[in-house]
């Protein structure tokens, strides 16, 4: 079964220096239908203005993912990380019984990115950062896994988190075991997933499917997390 999310039908805010798209109650964004999908629990599309960004703030008991779009993310925090990624490259954190960071964006373009925010598999588990460089080739026309098994980064939670850039008219597949479900954002462009066309910026949800079939009716970027039913 697919549950087709339109963009329009989600949370937004706009703080000014930062805009967002939230995929399920977040900030302002309240609704008690939508706080996750299984151990998904946030999924915010930002846009976050030049020279501007989050400061230092807590998390704990979360795995939290940011999948950069477009510009590049400035990173501090108080396990002693400093770093700067861009487009297609991955941060990751568990943030364990807590820790402190920053997210900004120095430059002079519009920094975008995916948040991601994962329930761990229990709480007072180790805190854990690090990132990964991917590039674009190893996401062009192939499905490339980020997060996860088979994948440079591991966080405490089983899932997997796939992307990959296809081309107009390309087609590709992924298989799903049955006690899998999935998660799936179209960050650009247009595609039909299982017949069901999603335009950029929507989202659905996958479940009791064997096989994901993904075309691009337009040049589409595409995210999508595999995780327990």
């Amino acid at each position: 079964m697919i549950k087709v999310l339109k963009k329009e039908q989600m949370g937004n805010s706009d703080l000014g220096w930062l805009k967002s798209r939230f995929h399920f109650s977040f900030a302002e964004y309240r609704n008690p239908q939508n706080v996750n999908f299984g151990v998904l629990r946030v999924l915010n599309d930002d846009l976050i203005a030049p020279h501007s960004g989050f400061d230092t703030h807590p998390h704990e008991n979360m795995e939290i993912i940011s999948y950069i779009v477009d510009g590049a993310i400035t990173h501090k925090d108080s396990m002693g990380n400093a770093e700067e990624l861009s487009r297609g490259e991955v941060q990751y954190m568990s943030a364990g019984d807590g820790v402190l960071h920053s997210e900004h964006n120095m430059g002079d373009e519009m920094l975008r990115l995916l948040q991601i925010w994962i329930y761990p598999p229990q709480k007072g588990l180790a805190r854990l950062y690090g990132s990964h460089r991917y590039t674009k080739e190893q996401r062009d026309n192939k499905l490339l896994c980020i997060v996860g098994k088979g994948s440079p980064v591991q966080i405490h939670q089983d899932v997997r988190i796939f992307v990959c850039e296809l081309d107009e008219s390309r087609h590709i597949e992924h298989s799903v075991k049955s006690s899998r479900q999935i998660y799936f954002v179209l960050i650009e462009g247009s595609a039909s997933v299982n017949g069901e066309m999603l335009e950029y910026g929507d989202a659905c949800e996958i479940t009791d499917e064997s096989l994901l079939s993904i075309k691009a009716k337009e040049k589409s970027h595409f995210l999508f997390i595999e995780m327990g039913d």
